[in-house]
């Protein structure tokens, strides 16, 4: 295994952040879905995400959905402008986009970047008890792409949503 490298020197890399990025936010990465309905559920019920906007657009044929992992709903503005504000404040959204129609094709509709040619490979969740997760995870039947025990890497997992796109799951490590 190689070591992970996080010094300044590391190529390509620049050693101080330009103060012209300062108040930059990586706010979220979109996913195509075939089916709104069972993603919405598999995000919301299964891995606990909260739906915070959607958003129509008929004449183009597809619709938005905005999710995140808020413990405090309550925080989130009721109009829908400063709601949208606050959204776009947020770290670790997930944009999913529908276009309609989909649902109704047969097989995969979208590339999930990891059989060939590879592109897009994951996104994460570090959760606070793995082995917990993936026992409820599996109590649930949600499909595995590597399980805890599968492989050398015994401290993460990666699961599959309805579309095929990977989650990979980790535990933090204690700090000592």
């Amino acid at each position: 295994m190689t070591e992970t490298r996080t010094d300044p020197g590391t190529t390509g890399a620049v050693a101080a952040r330009d103060p012209a990025t300062a108040g930059f936010v990586f706010n979220h990465t979109m996913l195509r879905i075939k089916d709104a309905r069972a993603s919405l559920d598999f995000y919301t019920r299964v891995l606990g995400f909260s739906l915070l906007r959607s958003t129509d657009f008929p004449e183009a044929a597809f619709s938005l959905y905005f999710l995140a992992l808020v413990d405090d709903l309550s925080a989130m503005p009721a109009d829908p402008e400063a709601r949208q504000h606050w959204i776009a404040g947020l770290q670790g959204v997930l944009e999913l986009t529908h276009n309609h129609g989909t649902e109704d094709q047969d097989g995969p509709v979208y590339h999930d970047g990891n059989s060939e040619p590879r592109g897009f490979g994951h996104i994460c969740l570090s959760v606070p008890d793995l082995r917990a997760t993936c026992a409820r995870l599996e109590a649930l039947g949600v499909p595995f792409q590597k399980r805890l025990e599968d492989g050398r890497m015994k401290h993460l997992a990666f699961i599959k949503d309805p579309d095929g796109y990977w989650i990979e799951l980790i535990q933090p490590s204690p700090l000592v």
